[in-house]
């Protein structure tokens, strides 16, 4: 994952809480549940980056298994 991905990522998290904790504190649901959505959307970007990251080094270690046979 890149770094750009990452800072993209986080700063959509800590957005999304900041929504709902004002969407809580004022009682506004819809700009609470917004705040939800983007923290999952974080989270998976999350996920898929850490998922192609580890396809990545297992596509590595296999290619360097075959250079050395």
């Amino acid at each position: 994952m890149g770094i750009d991905d990452n800072i993209r990522n986080k700063a959509q998290d800590v957005g999304g809480q900041a929504k709902e904790k004002v969407g809580d504190t004022t009682g506004n649901e819809d700009l609470r549940d917004e705040g939800q959505q983007d923290q999952g959307s974080a989270k998976a970007k999350d996920a898929v980056e850490n998922a192609k990251e580890k396809a990545n080094e297992a596509v590595n270690k296999i290619k360097g298994a075959m250079k050395r046979d």
